[in-house]
């Protein structure tokens, strides 16, 4: 049976149960650990809704009278775990690598995180209407969680989800516990004066995240890394008056890429969160009406806006003290705090749209953080900020508005699931807060294993094969760059060029309405 897409108003069954939030938190839990692991070696998070439906529909399967919109309230806490992990894991290390935090501190976990991830659901109810039930925009997998649950309790899926985990858990075991095989696989040869080389990972999630995340962009991601290895670096390496290091070849292709190409990347990446913004702008102007005027006819949908906006004011006192304390004074805490707010009702919206068009796993969190970093970057310099408190500062920012992205993606794109059901909106929007909030609890002790277990970064004799966090290394060398004046703005000009070009051609094939496009973010 399909979705409706009009909601009832008959009364509601029941959804906050007592069962269903307590199997969401569970799952959340689960989540945010298994996503904190997977992002920091893969550098992508995939959206947990569909796996948590189908986890719920098998525990609750076997109690009595349990409905629909309860496994809808399981997969809204449950995906938050996911979501909230994704704008952790893609910053705070950053913290890390900048040698900032020898550790992670649960009290700052906490704050940093648990404020960003209510901001997101704060500032993505206005949106509601115009994005879900205005535009109309597709949610993929809004839509695809909708019909799972509706499909009712599903054996095939609960069997393949549990062949899957437990292939992917045995072939982790063989590699990194009994070490039957390596963790990646390559060879170079010789050609000419230089060397060409081949690597495969090995690794079964990266395999899992191709088959999600599609053809399409796999094709996309894989045409940014032949343009950065294939022919960027080399035409880079042999530019008239570039130094080269004594090094062995592939040593040296990573350290042009560290420092060089991959700043590519970041102008693509600026030039990509621009043009969404502009293809925003009449929703965000729709959801500013909205946030304003909502006191006038409030149907009851959404939760008040009176307990939103004291909300709001706590959370933003919050982060003023801690900007403060971080700071020494207040003279610098305020215009943090307001860049803070702008920036995660901004970026939030931006990625509430993004994922209303191509999904969660599409959801462009690392973009919109690194133009955070950046701009933040740039207002502080011009404020006086040094190299000491400066790039830690960007990041600090960087990683509320990253969690804000992250949690404003995914609540529109569980509220869209339950718009289709006729859920209760503002039920939906207190799982959403309490999924937040019990994942960022674990998040520390979370990044503080991986960080123990494995490594952050480059490889060292206590840790041979590091997890690479490749957004945090982005977002440190980022910030660290614009204080040290060490960004190479040549090659983020170069990247702002190319991302138009792909921005060009995904119009071009939007209007030949081809059913490949090239979204730019994904390149």
């Amino acid at each position: 049976m399909a979705p409706s897409d009009s909601t009832p108003t008959t009364r509601f069954p029941r959804q906050l149960s007592l069962r269903a939030l307590a199997l969401g938190v569970a799952l959340s839990l689960v989540l945010a650990g298994a996503n904190a692991y997977l992002g920091l070696f893969a550098g992508m998070t995939v959206s947990a809704s569909i796996p948590a439906a189908v986890v719920s529909m098998a525990v609750l399967r076997w109690l009595r009278d349990v409905h629909v919109l309860e496994h809808n309230i399981v997969q809204t806490a449950a995906s938050a775990g996911e979501a909230i992990a994704a704008g952790a894991i893609f910053t705070l290390p950053a913290l890390v690598i900048m040698g900032y935090w020898v550790d992670f501190s649960s009290p700052w976990v906490i704050l940093i995180c648990g404020v960003g991830g209510l901001l997101g659901v704060i500032f993505t109810i206005p949106l509601r209407p115009a994005l879900i039930v205005e535009q109309k925009l597709p949610f993929p997998e809004g839509v695809a969680t909708a019909v799972v649950l509706e499909a009712g309790e599903s054996r095939r899926g609960i069997r393949m989800l549990a062949l899957g985990a437990l292939a992917g858990a045995l072939a982790k075991l063989g590699e990194s516990g009994l070490r039957l095989w390596p963790a990646a696989a390559g060879a170079s040869l010789p050609a000419g004066q230089g060397v060409i080389y081949l690597g495969c990972n090995l690794s079964p999630a990266l395999l899992a995240v191709g088959a999600i995340v599609g053809f399409n962009a796999s094709v996309l991601i894989f045409a940014g890394g032949v343009l950065a290895w294939c022919i960027a670096i080399p035409l880079y390496a042999n530019l008239p008056g570039v130094a080269l290091p004594e090094a062995e070849a592939a040593a040296l292709a990573r350290a042009l890429w560290s420092t060089q190409i991959r700043y590519l990347g970041v102008g693509a990446m600026l030039v990509g969160g621009l043009w969404a913004l502009w293809g925003l702008r009449g929703a965000l102007a729709a959801g500013l009406r909205q946030a304003a005027f909502a006191a006038r006819g409030h149907d009851g949908a959404d939760l008040p806006r009176s307990l939103l906006l004291a909300l709001l004011l706590v959370l933003a006192l919050a982060m003023f003290l801690f900007y403060r304390q971080l700071l020494g004074g207040s003279t610098g805490a305020i215009p943090l705090t307001g860049m803070m707010l702008l920036a995660a009702f901004v970026f939030s919206a931006v990625a509430g749209y993004m994922a209303g068009l191509v999904g969660s796993s599409h959801n462009p969190i690392s973009g919109v953080t690194i133009a955070t970093i950046l701009f933040t970057a740039l207002g502080l310099l011009g404020f006086g900020y040094d190299m000491h408190t400066g790039p830690v500062a960007a990041v600090l920012i960087g990683a509320v508005v990253c969690c804000a992205a992250a949690i404003g993606g995914d609540t529109l794109q569980d509220l869209k699931a339950g718009q289709l059901l006729g859920a209760s909106p503002w039920r939906q929007q207190l799982a959403q807060m309490l999924g937040v909030v019990s994942a960022v609890l674990v998040l520390a002790p979370i990044l503080s294993l991986l960080l123990r277990a494995y490594g952050f970064g480059a490889p060292t004799a206590e840790h041979p094969h590091p997890l690479p966090a490749p957004q945090a290394h982005l977002m440190a060398a980022v910030a660290q760059g614009v204080f040290g004046g060490r960004l190479p703005w040549t090659i983020v000009g170069i990247g702002a060029a190319i991302g138009a070009g792909v921005i060009v051609l995904d119009e071009i094939l939007r209007r030949r309405g081809s059913g490949f496009r090239a979204p730019v973010l994904a390149v």
